[in-house]
């Protein structure tokens, strides 16, 4: 009886949030540990670092909305609120590249420079990976890597922004995107659980979505960690 109680809630949500909390933890240790973040968070900053944070992110932030919408057309007819919920999530940050543009201006530099910028080692590794998960039949695996991506702008978006504006002494109009999405991801995180829900509980669809996560949160890091390299 006790066996097979605990069977029945290895795939359930509370289970699969406990696990990806733990995800979570360990990749903010990580992005602690990379030279920009320990940089930012000692008062060392640059108006360099800065921009060249907005250069990587922008090529993350534009392809989102495109893997989100390879993800939902993978997505088969029994789940079919869950490929509306991503293409809905999809259609909500599909410009939020723009916003990333604008701030890298306002802090001084060439829209030219920040639309041309090349992704570094850790950027195609993260895009390869995020649409050959998306490529998948039925890529739930992928509510791991929002976990990840929604989590970091929930928590330290904010945080950074407030860092990066007082450290620069930029205006509010270069830290957009950081400050916004520190307000905004918070109400995409309960629509996370919420996709969470339609495809739990399932022992599986848990395995491969806590998997994603860690995963992504490594090559999210090394995203990081390589604009200093």
């Amino acid at each position: 009886m006790t066996m097979t109680a605990t069977t029945e809630t290895l795939g359930d949500v509370p289970e699969t949030l406990r696990r990806l909390a733990i995800v979570f933890t360990q990749f903010e240790g990580r992005l602690e540990a990379t030279p920009l973040i320990r940089k930012l968070t000692r008062g060392r900053f640059e108006l360099a670092d800065y921009q060249s944070f907005l250069v990587q992110l922008r090529q993350q932030v534009k392809e989102g909305a495109l893997w989100m919408s390879r993800a939902a057309s993978h997505i088969d007819d029994q789940h079919l609120e869950l490929r509306s919920l991503l293409m809905r999530h999809a259609v909500t940050e599909h410009r939020d590249f723009r916003l990333l543009e604008a701030d890298y201006v306002a802090s001084g530099g060439d829209i030219a420079v920040i639309q041309g910028g090349e992704k570094n080692i850790g950027s195609e590794a993260l895009s390869a990976w995020m649409y050959h998960q998306a490529s998948q039949p039925n890529p739930f695996g992928l509510l791991g890597a929002m976990w990840i991506i929604e989590g970091l702008g929930s928590i330290k978006a904010q945080e950074w922004g407030r860092r990066v504006k007082e450290t620069l002494s930029l205006p509010d109009e270069a830290v957009r995107f950081l400050l916004y999405h520190g307000e905004n991801d918070a109400g995409h995180i309960e629509e996370f659980k919420a996709m969470l829900a339609m495809v739990l509980p399932n022992e599986a669809a848990s395995r491969r979505i806590v998997r994603t996560a860690e995963v992504t949160a490594r090559l999210y890091a090394l995203q990081i960690e390589e604009i200093l390299a």
